[in-house]
């Protein structure tokens, strides 16, 4: 696609927008044009937060499934459109209704704790939710002493290896972050030596010891902002990140940990996909009223721990 091709095919998804009055909603790892075109770049969370700030009546999520049911459930009465509803996410695929309560049965006394990258059925399943950002702060802050965490077992790891308490890990996992190994760190330190390099803690327990920080993107994109005296850095997390982190500090420069970090499923939302989405109004999202109340329970619970 040329450059006048790609600009034109925007500025009709910017004036569709308006018409819809919808707003757009790009995660870290869309596509850059992907992102340009979006009312809010972010997170999932985050942007299902913004979503549900917004005077409008459209939600169009540019992300996978479970973000776009998290939206729906932060704003009901709105539209939630994908523009793709078949991106969907491996890790919250791993583990279903019946495991969990397998293991709620295994662990009476457990409080359960889901990471936002689940199904709304999980999620309404579960007392707590829980985002990359904040998952060691709940379980810190909380009054339990026991907890089941899942799916993401590394997530889980990362936050069992910083507190005391008793964790149990479902044995689910990101594709992606798992991609990247040991021998990724010490090539990228040997090309970039002044590079401190910034890991998602979704990544395996080794690649988060060798790393130099593990957060989630919006602490990454914090701490990029705000160091003083680092001035490159090496990104370990979903490509496309490095996007929007370049263009929001500018001034410094971000190398990504390897090539294969690259999430098909994020990458299936096309500038095409979102026009005509918007156009037909057909790819809405939606979810069953009782299993919405039960999961919005457990986001508001997260959310009320400052």
């Amino acid at each position: 696609m040329t450059n006048s091709n790609l600009e034109e095919l925007k500025n009709k998804v910017i004036e569709l927008k308006k018409k819809r009055n919808a707003v757009i909603l790009a995660h870290n790892y869309q596509l850059p044009e992907i992102q340009d075109i979006a009312d809010f770049v972010g997170d999932s969370l985050g942007l299902s937060i913004e979503a549900q700030k917004a005077d409008c009546k459209v939600i169009v999520f540019c992300g996978v499934y479970f973000m776009a049911e998290t939206a729906k459930i932060l704003s009901p009465q709105k539209t939630v459109l994908m523009p793709d509803p078949d991106a969907g996410c491996p890790l919250a695929s791993m583990i279903t209704v019946e495991d969990l309560l397998k293991m709620k049965a295994e662990h009476p006394n457990a409080k359960t704790i889901c990471y936002v990258n689940s199904f709304a059925e999980i999620k309404a399943h579960c007392d707590y939710c829980c985002t990359s950002a904040n998952a060691l702060k709940m379980v810190e802050s909380l009054p339990y002493d026991e907890f089941i965490f899942v799916p993401d077992r590394y997530l889980g790891s990362f936050v069992k290896n910083k507190t005391g308490k008793t964790i149990h890990l479902w044995k689910g996992f990101c594709p992606v972050h798992l991609k990247f190994i040991k021998e990724h760190i010490a090539e990228a330190r040997a090309k970039y030596p002044g590079a401190k390099v910034m890991v998602h803690p979704e990544c395996s327990e080794e690649i988060v010891a060798a790393a130099d920080y593990a957060l989630g993107t919006e602490a990454m994109l914090r701490h990029a902002k705000n160091s003083k005296d680092e001035k490159e850095y090496i990104i370990g997390t979903e490509e496309s990140f490095i996007y929007r982190l370049a263009t929001q500090v500018p001034d410094k420069k971000f190398y990504p940990l390897s090539k294969t970090g690259i999430c098909p499923n994020m990458k299936k939302t096309t500038l095409e996909k979102v026009l005509w989405c918007l156009e037909d109004m057909k790819t809405e999202i939606t979810v069953e009223e009782s299993i919405m109340q039960k999961a919005r329970l457990s986001i508001d619970r997260m959310l009320e721990i400052k």
